[in-house]
């Protein structure tokens, strides 16, 4: 199955069978989705492949009981805390002095990187950044952000999606289906995992084989093409 295969493939199921997920699939698909384009290579994202079968039941009841979570065969939390940035700086740290990366990158890891991703206690690096940022944007372009905890969270988040669009379509490349929910209680969800304050869960995916009758309503549906396209 070729890329764009795995892309027309890939549906919402809502209803899967009884037809275990091998193992290898999943572990296929998280492999995958650990290849996905991330802020600056940060990798501030976590996957939890809920295995127990008691974690199991309380995620199905956290995701409102919906047909996907209780018929699915195995579940997959993604979640995004941009406080991981200091979980990648040693590796990243090391890789660059390994490969003899130029010295814009080893300052932009070394230096720039953590100044960007901490906000202080209370945010109190916020305004501070926001008024560096905003002097500089006076005279060139200039990002804007992140700034506060909630800017942070929001690059994590931004890529534990894309890590979440990798895992499907793996998925959906192996022959299995998939369910991406966001119909779920998160604070229960985080009690679940044992999440810090700052971890976000930003996708529970259900996988499984779908069930040819009920999962899905019918065909595919996207609105025109000329609608959300704009060529400027």
């Amino acid at each position: 199955m070729d890329f764009f295969q795995a892309v027309e493939k890939r549906r919402s199921i809502r209803q899967f069978t009884n037809e275990p997920v091998p193992e290898l699939v999943i572990r296929r698909s998280l492999e995958a989705a650990l290849k996905a384009p991330n802020s600056s290579n940060t990798q501030t994202w976590n996957f939890f492949w809920i295995r127990s079968a008691d974690h199991k039941k309380k995620a199905v009841e956290i995701c409102l009981s919906q047909a996907a979570a209780r018929t699915a065969q195995e579940l997959v939390v993604i979640t995004a805390d941009p406080a991981l940035w200091k979980r990648s700086q040693p590796y990243l740290a090391e890789y660059i002095r390994k490969v003899n990366a130029p010295k814009p990158v080893i300052m932009y890891y070394e230096k720039l990187i953590p100044f960007v991703y901490r906000w202080g206690f209370l945010n109190t690096m916020a305004p501070i950044k926001w008024i560096a940022a905003t002097a500089t944007g006076l005279f060139r372009p200039m990002m804007r952000g992140p700034f506060s905890r909630r800017d942070a969270q929001e690059i994590a988040i931004k890529s534990a999606a894309l890590a979440a669009e990798n895992f499907v379509l793996a998925v959906a490349a192996q022959g299995f289906d998939s369910c991406m929910m966001e119909g779920f209680d998160e604070c229960r969800m985080k009690r679940l995992l044992k999440l810090g304050s700052s971890e976000r869960v930003v996708m529970v995916i259900a996988v499984g084989k779908a069930n040819p009758e009920r999962g899905t309503w019918g065909p595919q549906y996207r609105i025109p093409s000329e609608l959300v396209i704009k060529e400027v």
